[in-house]
C-alpha cells in the first residue's frame, strides 16, 4: 500500500472478454495517473450485465493487468455483489421525487417521437420523450428512470451539465434534449450503468475517473446523478481512444483480439506509445516507474 495524497483512481472494466490493446490504455493511464499523483489505484469488476458477462473473464482480467505489473492497492471488488448499495441509492431517488416507474417499451419512445416529429439519427441513442413522468397510464411498470431536469419541481426545463476534462477542455451537454429522462433500473431487473458506477464512485471514495474518450458523453448523466445523490464529483480525464483497421474504435464487437502478454514489457511500451509516452525499461518495472515519471505534468488535476 502507497502513502495517499488523497487521489483515488479506479479501472472498471466490464468482464465480457479479456483485455484488448484498447483497454489496456485505459487500464495503464488510469494506474500512471494513480502513481504520479502519490494515490491508490483500485480496480471495479463491473459485472452487473450479467448475459454479457464471460464466465472466468474478470478473473482472467486481473491476471493480465499483473502480467503488465499493474496491480490495485486493494482487494477487487465485483458490482454483482453490491446490489444493496444500489437498491438504497434508488430507493432516495425515488423518495426524493427524482425518480419514477416507467412502462414503455423500445417502440413505444420510437413511436412517441415519431408523433412529436422526431427522428432517430443513425447510431445515436433514443431520446426518452417523458412519456411516464406523470404515471404509468395503466401500463405495468418496467424499469426506473431519472428526471433530466434541474428539480423534481422544474419539470420542464433543461438540464445543461458543465464540465471540465483534463484533456478534451471544457464540455457542454443538454441532457434534457441529448439524452432525456435516463434509466436506473432496466426492464429486465438489471441494474444500470449509470447508477452502478456513480454508487461505487462515491462509496469508494474515487477523486479521480481516468477512462477512455468514448465513456465521455456518459459524464453528464453521471453528474447530475451525483447531485442528486449528494455526492462529490469526481475529476475526470477521458483518454484518446485506439481505432481498429476500420477507423471505428478497438472493441470487442469489432475483432479486437485479447492481448497476448508473452511480451508484457513490448506490450506496456505498445500502449505507451497510444498515450503518447516514448518509454524505454529493462524490464516491467523499469517501465512503468519511468513511465510515471513521462506521465507527471501531462495533464493538471
Amino acid at each position: 500500500m502507497r502513502a495517499s495524497t488523497g487521489y483515488v483512481g479506479r479501472f472498471a472494466p466490464s468482464p465480457t472478454g479479456a483485455l484488448h490493446a484498447g483497454s489496456l490504455v485505459a487500464a495503464l493511464a488510469s494506474w500512471l495517473d494513480a502513481r504520479a499523483h502519490g494515490g491508490r489505484w483500485l480496480v471495479r469488476i463491473e459485472d452487473v450485465d450479467a448475459p454479457r458477462c464471460v464466465p472466468g473473464a474478470g478473473e482472467h482480467i486481473l491476471a493480465q493487468l499483473a502480467a503488465c505489473g499493474l496491480v490495485a492497492d486493494a482487494v477487487p471488488v465485483w458490482q454483482s455483489s453490491r446490489s444493496a448499495l444500489y437498491e438504497a441509492a434508488l430507493l432516495r431517488l425515488t423518495d426524493s421525487g427524482w425518480a419514477y416507474p416507467c412502462g414503455c417499451t423500445r417502440t413505444d419512445i420510437e413511436q412517441a417521437l415519431r408523433a412529436q416529429g422526431h427522428m432517430r439519427p443513425r447510431h445515436h441513442e433514443l431520446v426518452y420523450p417523458g412519456t411516464c413522468r406523470n404515471g404509468l397510464q395503466g401500463k405495468p411498470a418496467r424499469a426506473t428512470r431519472l428526471l433530466a431536469t434541474a428539480s423534481p419541481s422544474q419539470p420542464h426545463g433543461a438540464l445543461l451539465i458543465g464540465w471540465h476534462d483534463r484533456r478534451l477542455g471544457s464540455l457542454q451537454q443538454d441532457v434534457t434534449n441529448a439524452v432525456g429522462d435516463f434509466v436506473l433500473r432496466r426492464a429486465d431487473g438489471l441494474w444500470a450503468y449509470q447508477l452502478a458506477v456513480v454508487v461505487d464512485d462515491a462509496a469508494q471514495g474515487v477523486t479521480h475517473v481516468v477512462r477512455g474518450e468514448d465513456l465521455a458523453d456518459n459524464t453528464p448523466r453521471q453528474i447530475h446523478l451525483q447531485h442528486c445523490l449528494g455526492h462529490a464529483t469526481p475529476t475526470y480525464l477521458h483518454t484518446p481512444l485506439v481505432l481498429g483497421a476500420n477507423g471505428e474504435k478497438l472493441s470487442k464487437q469489432n475483432g479486437a483480439q485479447a492481448l497476448a502478454l508473452d511480451q508484457p514489457l513490448k506490450t506496456l511500451a505498445d500502449t505507451g506509445v497510444a498515450l503518447g509516452l516514448q518509454v524505454e525499461g529493462a524490464n516491467v518495472v523499469h517501465w512503468l516507474a519511468t513511465a510515471v515519471e513521462a506521465w507527471r505534468g501531462r495533464w493538471p488535476a
